[in-house]
């Protein structure tokens, strides 16, 4: 009997694993040729933008063109990665069709006049918004929509980085602090690994780094820990400022937005004052180095994300200037991500601490690169294995060392405000049940108040 009973429930995984890899196929197909699509005419924007650099001064207008879009036809598509998270959440009134092309469109206009945004936002609105498209054509419902949702997250991460394996822990890990839906875990790894592969089969190709091979040096405990302790050290203080750095980053956006909105009665003069202060800030720093992307250099010497892999190749506030000039161009209303900026803050601030720590300057850039994302994102275990994907495995323990620091340092904070909090980081403290960022920041009062009372546990002596 017991042996008819496991032939009948490896049968049913079987039809399982079958059904889920067809309902997939299709959306990640379509996703990674929409990403990569993406990529193409974001690589000729920039392009375009380096040889006339006067567009800049029409930033301003694209920033009305942009408010313009979405008032008319982009609706609730402006919630953007946080609307997909709520669907995942709570379903209500599912994820528009439209916000796949706008997105697109508005994101290609923000880097095409200068504004310092990513692409990893656009890849997972993307993502959301074709897979909402196919479980509607499927006739998917509850938890099947729920978990077809999941997977575009997975396939448009997957495929904007080429990071196929982050790109579906990382749709797992991202909806709700300390807790990963494993549920999800068949589509969302079906997803990203076809979207990253349909992105390469169109041609399209990702940015390379590349750490140093570090110098031998003596170690202690040899026979049982073959591990540099200084230089752990040395990662454990600079990934408390990444996650510091995170922290800087998701609060400045959401408060300057904020600040805005409460500034000027008329929203369609926020993305005009967003652009007027991006053109003042590049007129005042005298060069173009934090506009766009950060990746392809404008011009010989332009501080890059590669640029700061070497020694010299960042100034020593470059980080800061990046977190400024994204956090005006985000919070009034420009579009792209995230992701690709908290890259660039992360590896110019590994530059700038491996100086001051004398460390290495690469494996510092690249800790940087993935602790920052992991703060700002509450998902230190996608980011450690994409440390591993963009940069090996040989330095795997200082990615999880530093992505787990920069976690904590963060704080309860973060760039997408839907996500819900299961396992705070003060375990056991009294926020709630399951409250989302948004939740925590509206009342931070309350919720400060009542952390700043709390007092750890200790065991009852006998």
């Amino acid at each position: 009997m017991s042996a008819k009973r496991n032939d009948a429930v490896h049968f049913v995984i079987l039809k399982q694993l079958i059904r889920w890899t067809l309902l997939i196929l299709p959306v990640a197909v379509v996703i990674g040729s929409m990403v990569a699509l993406f990529l193409w005419l974001l690589h000729g924007a920039i392009q375009y933008r380096f040889r006339h650099p006067g567009l800049l001064y029409l930033l301003p207008l694209a920033g009305l063109l942009i408010h313009a879009i979405y008032q008319s036809v982009g609706k609730s598509s402006e919630k953007g990665n946080n609307l997909i998270m709520e669907e995942i959440h709570t379903p209500g009134g599912g994820v528009p069709i439209q916000m796949a092309p706008v997105i697109l469109f508005t994101t290609v206009i923000t880097h095409l006049f200068g504004g310092s945004a990513g692409r990893e936002g656009t890849a997972v609105q993307i993502g959301g918004s074709i897979a909402a498209l196919f479980g509607n054509w499927f006739k998917l419902r509850g938890a099947d929509m729920r978990l077809v949702l999941t997977a575009g997250i997975a396939a448009g991460f997957g495929a904007v980085f080429g990071t196929p394996l982050t790109g579906a822990i990382f749709a797992m890990e991202v909806l709700t602090i300390g807790r990963i839906q494993y549920d999800a875990l068949l589509p969302a790894l079906i997803a990203s690994v076809l979207g990253d592969a349909t992105v390469a089969a169109w041609g399209v190709q990702h940015t390379t780094y590349h750490i140093d091979i570090l110098p031998q040096v003596p170690y202690f405990l040899s026979d049982y820990l073959r591990l540099d302790l200084f230089l752990l050290g040395k990662v454990i203080v600079a990934s408390a400022a990444f996650g510091l750095a995170s922290f800087l980053f998701a609060t400045m956006v959401h408060e300057l937005k904020a600040f805005l909105l409460q500034l000027l009665k008329y929203k369609w003069m926020i993305p005009v004052l967003g652009g007027l202060l991006i053109i003042a800030l590049t007129f005042i720093l005298g060069k173009p180095d934090y506009l766009s992307l950060g990746v392809a250099p404008e011009y010989p010497g332009a501080v890059t994300i590669p640029s700061a892999f070497w020694a010299g190749g960042a100034d020593t506030w470059s980080w800061l200037w990046k977190t400024i000039y994204t956090s005006v161009t985000l919070a009034s209303g420009f579009k792209g991500g995230e992701v690709t900026p908290l890259f660039y803050i992360g590896a110019t601030l590994g530059n700038t601490l491996s100086g001051l720590l004398h460390a290495p300057v690469s494996l510092f850039a690249a800790l940087g690169f993935i602790a920052v994302f992991a703060g700002a994102t509450n998902t230190p275990l996608a980011c450690t294995v994409m440390g591993v994907e963009l940069f090996g495995g040989e330095h795997v323990l200082f990615f999880a060392v530093a992505c787990f620091t920069a976690y904590f340092f963060s704080g309860h904070s973060g760039i997408y405000s839907a996500q819900r909090i299961a396992v705070p980081k003060i375990f056991d403290a009294p926020i709630g049940e399951e409250p989302s960022l948004a939740d925590i920041n509206r009342r931070k009062g309350y919720v400060y108040q009542k952390l700043a009372k709390y007092k750890l546990p200790t065991k009852k002596r006998k």
